[in-house]
């Protein structure tokens, strides 16, 4: 199912595992080659491509008057003009970016957080695995939308306060992922030779546990980068984004009044917000598939 946490990364259940990590990161690249990968990779690489690119693109101060207000697309403006005149094509190609910034924040927070905290809970089970999940637990009940709300109302719109905020509250289902694939580790022969050979734990724990758990973790990066869109959109459509920023939330926000008479107002940044959103899931949705064990041991028979 789509946005939910693949089964072979909540079991606890020990696996055979090989120490090759060519053969696990293979899996990443066969990813990209099915047809949901390839479409979700070429949809990911665009929103970032457009995001860096967007100066170039479109070199127009996405706020500024181009063309008369309410404009239908045409050569000129080819997704039409908002009730001010602004260009709207500039105006998703610069929310790109904000999209981008805030979503690579947020993202790289949790997994930093995610993993470390997997992969301690994991390789160090008992009163350390107990305390860490039991925290995990509470970060996980707690509503990030409802969390960004009060403290950009508290402390004022920024990406900076938005990225902390949801990188703080977006870690629990990573850490969850890692900490199974490291429990299923802690055991094998590799990590009993590496032990044997008098490798430290930490040394063991991030040259031989950790490498095998990431791509599982990577299905779940990629889910909560699409909700962190959906988030980032969400708080721009009510107003609480970066005003001295454009993004895809303000847009549509903007557009709920027009909705009648300039069609082109929402339709555009709706369709690269649920593009943007349906390209991290299924390149995730992917990964997941090569990942499964029941699905490995099909391609296998």
């Amino acid at each position: 199912m789509p946005g939910s946490i693949p089964s072979f990364a909540t079991s606890d259940a020990p696996a055979v595992v090989r120490d090759d990590r060519t053969t696990r990161w293979s899996g990443l690249a066969r990813a990209a080659r099915t047809g949901a990968g390839a479409v979700g990779l070429a949809l990911t690489l665009t929103l970032v491509a457009v995001a860096l690119l967007a100066d170039v693109i479109s070199p127009t101060d996405p706020f500024a008057t181009v063309g008369r207000p309410l404009s239908a697309p045409t050569r000129a403006h080819v997704f039409g003009t908002d009730d001010l005149g602004r260009d709207v094509l500039s105006g998703i190609v610069h929310g790109a970016r904000t999209s981008l910034i805030v979503t690579a924040g947020v993202t790289l927070l949790a997994a930093l957080i995610g993993v470390a905290v997997g992969t301690a809970a994991g390789y160090k089970p008992g009163a350390v695995d107990d305390l860490l999940m039991r925290g995990t637990d509470f970060v996980l009940v707690v509503p990030r939308f409802f969390m960004a709300v009060v403290v950009i109302a508290l402390f004022g719109p920024g990406l900076d306060r938005l990225i902390l905020v949801l990188g703080l509250t977006s870690w629990p289902a990573i850490a969850r992922v890692v900490r199974a694939q490291t429990l299923s580790l802690a055991h094998q022969a590799f990590v009993d030779a590496a032990h044997a050979l008098g490798a430290s734990g930490v040394r063991i724990a991030l040259r031989h546990v950790l490498p095998h758990t990431l791509p599982a973790a990577l299905v779940i990066i990629s889910i909560n980068a699409a909700g962190v869109i959906l988030l980032e959109a969400a708080l721009g459509f009510l107003g609480l984004g970066d005003p001295r920023l454009i993004s895809w939330g303000y847009l549509a926000s903007n557009a709920q009044r027009f909705i009648r008479i300039a069609w082109w107002m929402a339709l555009f940044p709706g369709l690269a917000i649920a593009l943007a959103v349906l390209g991290l899931n299924l390149l995730g949705d992917a990964v997941n598939d090569l990942l499964e064990p029941r699905a490995r041991g099909a391609a296998g028979a």
